[in-house]
């Protein structure tokens, strides 16, 4: 499996721990999801939503230098939805753009998540990836 080593490290981070403590790791993903800078703060519409996840979120991806920068936008009473896009946000951003375009679309199963978040809520992250792997390919 090709991943960024940041994206991996992740993965090693939840694969790590005993699977009734990777919620509360799920949960600190979701409290560090990076603010909106203001200049897409301020213009929602320039996200994109993503309808497969249960809560709303929406995503844009801007590619500059050849690398991907990734800003995702949720509410805080979506915490499970933010912490999968903290996690991309955090393995992702700053990686170049064809890193991106070769990480897994099953990428999120490898997190060990899937007996403790429904099925629903993973193919909302799978959602969240094949949104920033199409706009990331759209501006290649």
């Amino acid at each position: 499996m090709s991943m960024p080593k940041e994206l991996a490290a992740i993965v090693d981070d939840f694969t790590a721990i005993p699977e009734s403590e990777r919620l509360n790791l799920l949960l600190e993903f979701s409290e560090n999801l990076p603010e909106l800078p203001t200049r897409l703060a301020e213009h929602p519409e320039l996200l994109e939503p993503v309808v497969e996840c249960q809560s709303p979120i929406s995503i844009i991806v801007e590619v500059e230098d050849g690398a991907a920068s990734i800003f995702a936008s949720a509410p805080p009473e979506a915490p499970t939805t933010r912490g999968f896009a903290s996690i991309l946000i955090h393995g992702l951003s700053g990686e170049p753009a064809q890193t991106v375009l070769e990480v897994p679309i099953d990428f999120p199963q490898s997190l060990g998540l899937s007996r403790i978040v429904s099925p629903l809520r993973l193919r909302g992250m799978t959602g969240m990836l094949g949104r920033i792997q199409r706009q990331t390919r759209e501006q290649v």
